[in-house]
């Protein structure tokens, strides 16, 4: 079948009641195993404005008491395990060799926001189209076994809606994964891990800055703007006009642009996308990305971090 026909097969179902993040995303899978994205330049982009518009959109349907609590209340956290996670990362890329350059965008990408850290340090670093190319898609692997293991694992484990939700937004990479999963699993557990995932990505900013620092660079810092507009759009349902149709249209169309964000991400995956990844920095992303899940999530079961 005709790849452009598979592509608009693919965005239709995104469309329909049936698709949820999970089932977008294995679609998105699905596609790039079998199929050549035809669009893949076009898609890369409109994936990340995708993904932010949908993260504002998602902040109509939100409290702003309760985001501003889990985001105070997550911030140690966050700071924390973002340490734990740079230095962990940067004693596995030496431990199995992994160069310098992608060791440390792959350590970043799993230390604060996956995709969205990598393309704000990465040029700052130096890194090569082939090192982002390496380190990214070891990050969207990854990105995509969370998002289809982490809400069956939770259920095993009895977790909270609360204690899922802050899990996923310290253990999950991508923004887009930390929502979807958490929307898979309920209400409460979205709110707790897109506020706290969104706390953690401003972290963005003083990473870059100390990078540029140190390696001497004056590119340009990319501000994540959507998290203010997140936040203004949770003052709005809070206070302005509290329940409107119009704030709940605008959740609903952030979860709609979320399904698709994950489709594209998804497509864009290829076989040879994998197969350029290599072992070693995939092997340095899988075991840094599994230490910190287990970590973090014994720490969250024995009480010593919550919401």
């Amino acid at each position: 079948m005709n790849s452009k026909l598979l592509f608009a097969v693919g965005l239709f179902f995104c469309l329909t009641p049936w698709a949820s993040p999970p089932l977008a995303l294995l679609a998105g899978l699905v596609f790039g195993a079998i199929a050549t994205h035809p669009y893949k330049d076009e898609s890369r982009t409109l994936s990340r404005v995708l993904l932010q518009s949908a993260v504002v959109g998602l902040g109509f349907g939100m409290n702003l008491q309760e985001v501003v609590h889990a985001g105070r209340s997550g911030f140690l956290y966050t700071a924390l395990s973002i340490a734990f996670a740079l230095i962990v990362g940067t004693l596995l890329g030496k431990l199995i060799s992994v160069p310098p350059r992608p060791a440390f965008l792959i350590s970043t990408g799993t230390a604060i926001c996956g995709g969205s850290a990598i393309a704000a340090v990465g040029p700052i670093t130096g890194a090569t189209e082939d090192e982002m190319s390496v380190s990214l898609g070891t990050i969207f692997v990854l990105n995509s076994v969370a998002l289809l293991t982490f809400p069956a694992i939770g259920l095993w484990l009895k977790l909270s809606q609360t204690q899922f939700g802050l899990w996923a937004a310290l253990a999950i990479h991508d923004t887009s994964s930390v929502v979807g999963a958490s929307a898979k699993y309920g209400a409460v557990a979205l709110a707790v891990g897109t506020t706290v995932k969104l706390a953690r990505a401003l972290w963005i900013v003083p990473l870059s800055i100390g990078t540029a620092a140190v390696k001497g660079s004056k590119t340009r810092i990319q501000w994540p703007w959507f998290i203010l507009f997140f936040c203004l759009a949770a003052v709005a349902n809070t206070y302005l006009f509290p329940g409107a149709i119009a704030y709940k249209f605008l959740s609903n169309a952030g979860k709609l642009m979320l399904i698709i964000t994950l489709f594209l991400i998804g497509a864009s995956l290829s076989p040879a996308a994998l197969r350029k990844v290599g072992p070693r920095p995939l092997l340095q992303g899988v075991l840094l990305w599994i230490v910190v899940a287990v970590v973090s999530l014994l720490a969250i079961r024995a009480g010593w971090i919550g919401i």
